[in-house]
């Protein structure tokens, strides 16, 4: 069977998502140097307290941005295929898993109103944080991961939209977060502004 070589890292990489690396540890650069080689992916895996998550996502070299003298490297990857780590295999310097790839839910249309709700929260939010002019493609599948690829949320949230299987639920989720992230950042702006005039505001 073959096994996909595991990158434990502090972060949670999403489908579509870019993921720059600077790849310095003996350990990753035999494991890089291998699926260069064998133009494979690895799999991008959440470090936890006791180890690591159990849902990643793959990672495929699309390009070698800088390699240096003693074996360094920076890379460009890109996030592609959710999978779940049934075993882990320590044979080798790097973790390797025997992964189940996880393939969506299907599902009936997403309305078009959800869609419209997303992106009115998503840049009112960019707006106010601001970052407006920040493109976002509206088609195709996997927006709620290109949409909370630009959002400055917690690892949780992020491992928990991964973990979910149906993109009306991650949509679903994401608009309640906008709705809860919204006000109060409105409200410590206000505070703010507030603060920054003694107390008046024209």
């Amino acid at each position: 069977m073959s096994l996909l070589p595991l990158f434990p890292l502090d972060l949670v990489l999403l489908p579509e998502s870019p993921l720059p690396l600077h790849i310095f540890e003996p350990r990753y650069k035999e494991m890089v140097g291998e699926c260069l080689r064998r133009k494979e992916p690895f799999g991008v895996i959440r470090i936890a307290t006791d180890g690591i998550v159990r849902v990643g996502c793959t990672a495929e070299i699309v390009d070698v941005l800088r390699t240096y003298p003693d074996g360094r490297m920076d890379i460009l990857a890109l996030g592609r295929r959710r999978f779940a780590v049934q075993d882990v295999d320590r044979e080798l310097e790097f973790l390797r898993g025997e992964v189940e790839y996880l393939e969506e839910e299907t599902e009936s249309t997403i309305e078009q109103s959800t869609i419209s709700s997303v992106f009115f929260l998503h840049r009112t939010l960019m707006d106010l944080l601001g970052r407006g002019e920040e493109p976002i493609e509206e088609d195709g599948p996997m927006l709620s991961y290109r949409l909370t690829s630009a959002l400055p949320v917690d690892l949780d949230f992020k491992q928990q939209l991964l973990e979910m299987r149906a993109e009306t639920t991650r949509l679903e989720s994401l608009i309640v977060f906008y709705r809860k992230a919204i006000p109060k950042l409105k409200s410590h702006q206000f505070s703010q502004k507030k603060s920054n005039t003694n107390g008046w505001i024209h």
